[in-house]
């Protein structure tokens, strides 16, 4: 019994298609955990749909990921000085973000990765006058720009990427490619239209794989069930149950990200609310668990354990059986399934 995610292909698909045809030229991004699905399902699906190029994160899921995918690999952490060597073919595009890094790759193929108003990473304006020299020893793919998700102020993520191509024009750079990222289908179409001698790709990945919330689902199947009366005590800190119920042994712990949370970025009073009130709750052992049962999240008994959870269903919720599955709300970009199921 395991925590399965069941994907409903047909849809995943159809969901892929689109955003091809919203984005021509798409450049799929397999990084991480794969989303959820894993390196080999996406490489996989990359190849299916005809993509010439996938995008990485570091140079080890490069080198994970060439056996299972045949065409270019974009690496998107940008290349050091100094860093460990990982032996990897041709046809790996390394990320450049700084004049050293360029002059550090020396016969490479590479995407030189400029300053946006992120402040991550990328070459900056002052650093053109000195880039036309440094691109002779390499063999450029074009430039990239990676843009924040959230404008506060107001501002244009197409005027953004504007300035910084009549800069790169003005330093007489080749621009016959722009990678973005976090742009919308319309701003592509407005960029290629003012720019119709550069080819923009965008790089996606999470609108790309998990765009469509309903093609995916996890399940933990129901290990074991014991009847409790109010009192009780169970689990590893004998704690004492709050009221009759049952406890429950669901497939998925930490080990598969069970329990594990991202920082998230509030905004609003509401959400801040609910984040106060989370957080008091933790302070006395009240933690709500991603597991759905008789139409509710249902809480956590104790913290959830390696490879299982321990749930707490209240006496007036239907009684839970073994071999059962609960539906899990979970993040797949921190979450390992133990196996996947299409249908």
């Amino acid at each position: 019994m395991a925590l399965t995610l069941y994907v409903d292909t047909a849809r995943w698909r159809a969901h892929q298609k689109h955003m091809l045809e919203q984005f021509p030229g798409i450049v799929p991004v397999c990084k991480g955990n794969g989303y959820g699905f894993g390196h080999e399902r996406l490489a996989e699906e990359a190849t299916r749909f005809g993509s010439d190029v996938l995008a990485v994160g570091t140079t080890y899921e490069a080198a994970r990921i060439k056996d299972w995918f045949s065409g270019d690999l974009l690496v998107l952490t940008p290349f050091r000085r100094g860093e460990e060597p990982v032996p990897l073919p041709d046809r790996v595009i390394r990320s450049v973000s700084s004049l050293d890094g360029v002059h550090g790759l020396v016969g490479a193929r590479v995407v030189i990765e400029v300053m946006s108003s992120m402040k991550r990473h990328g070459i900056s304006e002052q650093d053109l006058p000195h880039l036309h020299a440094a691109i002779e020893d390499v063999r450029l793919e074009g430039f990239a720009i990676h843009l924040p998700l959230d404008r506060t102020d107001g501002s244009d993520a197409v005027e953004e990427v504007i300035g910084w191509m009549d800069r790169l024009r003005a330093a007489r750079l080749p621009l016959h490619t722009m990678f973005v990222s976090h742009l919308k289908a319309g701003e592509l179409v407005r960029l290629q239209q003012q720019f119709p001698q550069t080819r923009f790709r965008a790089r996606i990945g999470t609108q790309l794989w998990l765009g469509d919330h309903h093609a995916t689902e996890y399940r933990g199947a129901i290990l074991d069930v014991t009847q409790v009366a109010k009192g009780d005590r169970f689990g590893y800190r004998q704690q004492k149950t709050a009221s009759d119920g049952w406890l429950v042994v669901v497939a998925g712990g930490t080990s598969h990200g069970v329990g594990l949370e991202a920082p998230k970025a509030l905004h609003g009073m509401m959400p801040r609310a609910k984040g106060v009130a989370r957080a008091g709750l933790a302070t006395v052992n009240r933690n709500l668990s991603p597991f759905v049962w008789g139409g509710k999240q249902r809480w956590f008994a104790e913290p959830p354990h390696m490879q299982v959870s321990l749930l707490f269903v209240p006496s007036d919720a239907p009684e839970p059986k073994v071999g059962e599955e609960l539906v899990a709300h979970l993040r797949h970009t921190t979450t390992q399934f133990d196996r996947i199921v299409d249908r």
